[in-house]
């Protein structure tokens, strides 16, 4: 790392409020070799300058602030655990294998609880493991007063699923327990929590408790844990694990903090960064100076003004520690890692040319995408945990009492049938008795549930439509809601049996009151249509599992969805998505084959998808949405042979990780070679 030494003032903090002064964004003149080396990086790496390395057996880290063991928010804590599963279920006999790296939260937030009894781990999604304790580490972070303090951090390891767990416990960044002020949309492990800790403090603490590990590790200093030769990070909340990596070993080895060799080898891990939802980044322009403090501390001002970005078309994109004046978690990832992996070919598509999907990254993911460091793969999905199964079934039987859904597969439609029936059964008792609901679904929230249970008997004519994701903007429950309004008004006076809606998941509570509204607008329109729109807010697995045991359709009318998990689940039940044109919805749905489609999609008033001809006649994303709405409708009440086949095809479909070419094969071919 020919760089000359001592060359770093040793007090080059970054003054707090720089970020509000003009013209505050100048890059350092280059007189040294550091400097000329820290402005390079954001080049070659973007550029794909760097030689892979040689890698023989695969041992990789993947960092992840979620994880469908012990504490999950949404797909992006499934990839982290079952990627890592089925890679080493695959590959493990070649003595290739992938730990997960991940905080140890503590503390309850009224919906997720997460404790240590003993020596054993009790996760937050009832999962538990036994754990032992390996290091202590000190972590230099600013407090409060923008003093960096020493904090103490343990580093604990533990195993589940035939993958190795390395738990960062330090009970300041990593208690989940809610401050006052915690936001009611904010859970898990994305609460401000009891020491005022907002999540991108959080993972910037995570990050940089990561790499000390990583330090230790290389210098021999820690045993028990093996020193990873791929670091894989999981979205945005380890990406400033990248700038670490790139710049911070140059500035250590600098400052002879750091030998030489170890820097090298440090900076010489490949980082794979995957890039989930672009619209989350990590913001913080309150604390950007007190962060990029904590993180780089004496040399943050130094790497600062030399982090340098390749040069691109977007004056907010210039540095790659901040967008525009505030510190932005992503960035460091997105323009410092060896590849992008986003989650889907057409996700990629629109993320490096869309502003409305790559935002002020989209320049840099173009010149990637030409460059040839980044990529897309179809996240996986075991079929084995989504397909009608008789343990699942079994245990949801159990758990709603009364009731016998059935486990049925693509040959036995008069199964999925009877589960239909069950099902209204369900949301009837849920209307007529509060002792039950309480009983089995007392977290969520339910508006003037309707007792339909006569419309069993009938159940084969009425179409049973379902939502169970997150109440968020992102997944266009607004869109849903003035689609299903066009159609009732379109077809009001019809003499066919309205469908049943059932929509809600957890979130926000703005969402909420949209489907709440909804209701209450198609009853001034059509009062027996009303009765059958049911809308929730909160979140239960049996609940959402028993929906779509039932769902003829599953409604996804997302403003963008990277990949998407939940529309495989519905194809592996039966329950046919009816999708917006956009992310890996494009990748997995085939229109008129196993779902259906838009025709058309726009962002921001532009389109994206479709021909220019269809946009012109539909105008918008409601219209659009609509017309493959009623579409699907039609399919159900004058073509019931198609949608049987339909519903055949989608059961049939398997995005497991590991079919032949699968995305675990792709991931193995690019750990071994940067390339797919």
């Amino acid at each position: 790392m020919n760089i000359l030494k001592k060359t770093i003032c040793p007090n080059d903090f970054l003054q707090t409020g720089f970020n509000k002064k003009k013209a505050f964004n100048v890059f350092q003149p280059v007189r040294t070799p550091w400097q000329a080396a820290l402005q390079n990086v954001g080049k070659i790496q973007c550029l794909g300058k760097k030689e892979w390395p040689q890698i023989n057996e695969i041992c990789a880290w993947m960092l992840s602030a979620e994880t469908a063991t012990f504490m999950k928010s949404g797909g992006l804590g499934m990839v982290a655990s079952e990627l890592p599963e089925n890679f080493n279920g695959t590959f493990g006999h070649q003595n290739h294998r992938i730990s997960i790296v991940t905080p140890l939260y503590l503390g309850n937030t009224g919906k997720k609880s997460a404790f240590l009894d003993g020596n054993v781990y009790h996760g937050a999604e009832n999962r538990t493991t036994e754990i032992s304790k390996i290091a202590t580490l000190k972590v230099p972070f600013c407090n409060r007063h923008n003093t960096l303090t020493n904090y103490a951090t343990d580093i604990y390891k533990g195993s589940f699923g035939g993958v190795e767990y390395i738990f960062i416990a330090n009970n300041r960044f990593f208690s989940i327990n809610p401050h006052a002020r915690n936001p009611s949309t904010q859970d898990g492990c994305y609460v401000l929590n009891e020491h005022n800790i907002n999540e991108v403090e959080r993972f910037a603490f995570f990050s940089k408790a990561v790499y000390l590990l990583l330090i230790e590790c290389i210098a021999g200093r820690i045993k028990g844990i093996p020193c990873p030769n791929i670091l894989i990070s999981n979205d945005w909340h380890s990406g400033a694990l990248a700038g670490l990596c790139k710049y911070d070993t140059i500035a250590r080895a600098c400052q002879n903090l750091l030998e030489e060799d170890s820097a090298d080898k440090l900076q010489n891990i490949p980082i794979i960064h995957i890039a989930h939802h672009l619209g989350y980044q990590g913001w913080d322009f309150a604390n950007t100076a007190r962060i990029l403090n904590s993180l780089y501390e004496n040399r943050a001002l130094p790497v600062f003004k030399n982090a340098k970005a390749v040069k691109n078309a977007n004056p907010r994109a210039t540095n790659t520690l901040i967008v525009h004046d505030c510190y932005n978690q992503a960035a460091a990832g997105l323009h410092l890692a060896d590849r992008i992996i986003t989650v889907s070919k057409n996700y990629m598509e629109e993320v490096s040319k869309e502003l409305g999907f790559g935002f002020d990254f989209r320049d840099i993911l173009k010149i990637r995408k030409n460059h040839r460091t980044f990529f897309g793969i179809v996240n996986g999905y075991d079929k084995r945990l989504i397909s009608p199964n008789p343990k699942k079934i079994e245990h949801i039987n159990a758990y709603f009492q009364d009731f016998k859904f059935k486990v049925y597969d693509e040959n036995s439609p008069d199964k999925k049938l009877s589960n239909k029936k069950e099902c209204i059964r369900l949301l009837s008792r849920l209307a007529v008795s509060e002792e039950y609901k309480q009983k089995v679904i007392p977290l969520i929230d339910i508006y003037r549930f309707d007792d339909i249970a006569k419309l069993a008997d009938k159940a084969e004519k009425i179409p049973f439509v379902c939502a169970t994701s997150r109440l968020v903007e992102q997944k266009g429950y607004d869109i849903a809601a003035q689609a299903i309004i066009q159609v009732i008004k379109d077809n009001k006076s019809s003499k066919r049996e309205m469908p049943i809606f059932v929509l809600g998941g957890a979130g926000d509570i703005e969402q909420y009151k949209l489907l709440q509204k909804l209701k209450n607008d198609v009853k001034e329109i059509l009062p027996k249509a009303a009765e059958r729109i049911f809308v929730f807010r909160g979140y239960r697995d049996e609940f959402a599992y028993a929906l779509q045991l039932a769902a003829d359709f599953y409604l996804m009318p997302s403003r963008f969805e990277p990949c998407g998990l939940t529309q495989m689940e519905a194809m592996a039940k039966g329950s046919l998505p009816i999708a917006m044109s956009t992310g890996g919805l494009v990748d997995t749905i085939s229109d008129h084959e196993n779902g259906f489609r838009t025709e058309v999609f726009f962002t921001n008033g532009v389109r994206v998808y479709g021909s220019n001809i269809k946009a012109q006649k539909l105008k918008n994303n409601i219209n659009a949405y609509a017309d493959t709405l009623y579409k699907a409708l039609k399919c159900f009440y004058t073509t019931p042979n198609v949608l049987r086949i339909m519903t055949a095809n989608a059961m049939k479909k398997d995005f497991s990780w590991t079919v032949p070419n699968g995305s675990v094969y792709k991931y193995y071919k690019l750990f071994k070679t940067g390339n797919l």
